[in-house]
């Protein structure tokens, strides 16, 4: 940052490289979730009951979550003992190799059993990519930030998030214009392939920024430790806890409002395939835009406040949503989707990595954003749609299961993100490593 507090060309490239290498780790990822609903369902997971082989495809989906804490703690602890600038350039290599392999697999028709196999295989190589992805995105861009812009420049790679799918949806939006034979065939697998070439640009991109210096000053102390995750369980243990909480207002919502949308309002609303992807294009396009502007926010009213405002947003308009949807209108579905990912989600993502960093000091920072982040993605964000198509088929198809399910994983948030303050001001540790990073300014409310 130059002193008139303008961004400066150094800050410009982190910002960027920080956004760029998310949006294609989440472009890459989500495109498989957006497929799911629509292709994968019939050419890998064929069955005579059509919920089954949704279900199924779903499963697919969800499994790489449980994936991702192995690849988080792989990657966060090559991170916090050598830097987060190598564990990004190779967590964005593996992430592009499985996707690009992906789009080239046969169908179940053309191999059989091996297809579905190697699909799950490949869907865990993105889950191990991905899981080392976020955490370092997000100390690349915090661990550069002035102090007094912090949220502003957490919320970039949080920006990824909607970019990415936005990137994916409108990709597979063009491709469903074809005849539903050739988008079937070859058409699904064009957006798979072309990830290469996001790929090359985002590994250039990362290959030619520094090391954080909150790392480096670090490491010049002599601070690092042997085993990340140990000093994490340790002494951070009650972050860790709040951060698992505090997720499931963050990855539940947004996937059912995105993937499992995909599949609820094609199947049993009826929308067309082209509005429904529309519709997530232009709500995760809002989204993006949000972020920066929530992150922004924090750094002004504190991170805390933004969180709440969007996790308590998000648990109020969880009945009215679901009922506006069940109306069958399209203005309605632009309208709601906007309001709830565009606007109540973005509150809690584009804030909620800046709120994980300062929790935990610098030395352990990969390893506790990572720990907290990528096993609340597991157990709240990959069950999500199985769980909601399990309560639809259940309560013959009722949206009000639904409501209270999304309005439950709020509250969860709501109760954990209450105890930020009491927690962390207890358990900062007693011993000789620098002092958590957490800002207790942002804390209060």
């Amino acid at each position: 940052m130059s002193p008139t507090g303008k961004l400066d060309k150094k800050s410009k490239k982190i910002l960027f490289a920080s956004l760029i290498g998310s949006t294609i780790e989440f472009y890459d990822f989500f495109l498989y979730g957006t497929v799911a609903a629509l292709v994968f369902n019939k050419l890998f997971f064929p069955n005579d009951d059509p919920f089954v082989s949704l279900l199924l495809a779903y499963a697919s989906f969800g499994v790489t979550f449980f994936i991702r804490p192995v690849g988080g703690l792989i990657f966060s602890h090559l991170g916090d003992k050598y830097g987060r600038k190598n564990t990004l350039v190779l967590s964005l290599m593996l992430m592009g190799i499985a996707t690009v392999c992906i789009g080239l697999l046969p169908t179940y028709n053309q191999i059989g059993l091996w297809a579905p196999v190697l699909l799950v295989l490949l869907r865990l190589v993105q889950g191990v990519g991905l899981g080392g992805e976020w955490g370092g995105a997000i100390l690349l861009a915090v661990e550069s930030a002035p102090k007094e812009k912090r949220g502003f420049f957490g919320s970039f790679p949080a920006m990824g998030i909607p970019l990415g799918m936005f990137l994916g949806t409108i990709s597979i939006s063009l491709m469903t214009l074809l005849p539903d034979e050739q988008f079937l065939s070859w058409g699904w697998r064009i957006p798979f392939v072309l990830s290469a070439l996001l790929v090359v640009i985002g590994l250039w991109i990362r290959r030619g920024i520094d090391e954080t210096s909150a790392y480096q000053e670090e490491k010049a102390k002599g601070n690092m430790v042997n085993i990340p995750l140990v000093e994490t369980l340790k002494h951070h243990w009650k972050a860790v806890l709040i951060s698992l909480g505090a997720k499931c207002a963050e990855v539940g919502p947004f996937y059912l409002f995105s993937t499992f949308f995909i599949g609820y309002a094609t199947d049993v609303i009826g929308f067309s395939r082209t509005t429904t992807l529309n519709v997530i294009a232009l709500s995760t396009l809002v989204t993006t835009l949000c972020i920066p502007a929530m992150g922004i926010l924090s750094d002004k009213i504190g991170r805390k406040r933004v969180f709440l405002f969007g996790a308590i947003g998000i648990a109020l308009f969880s009945f009215p949503y679901f009922y506006l949807l069940s109306l069958k209108s399209v203005f309605w579905v632009y309208v709601i989707s906007i309001i709830a990912l565009g606007i109540l989600w973005s509150a809690i993502a584009g804030i909620i990595g800046t709120m994980f960093s300062e929790m935990f000091s610098t030395n352990v920072g990969y390893t506790g954003i990572t720990l907290g982040y990528q096993t609340g993605s597991a157990l709240f964000g990959g069950t999500a749609p199985m769980i909601a198509t399990v309560l639809l088929s259940a309560y013959n198809k009722s949206w009000v299961p639904l409501a209270i399910f999304l309005a439950i994983l709020c509250i969860a948030s709501i109760i954990s993100v209450l105890f930020i303050r009491e927690n962390l001001e207890n358990s900062v540790p007693q011993h000789p490593i620098p002092t958590p990073k957490f800002d207790d300014s942002h804390a209060k409310l």
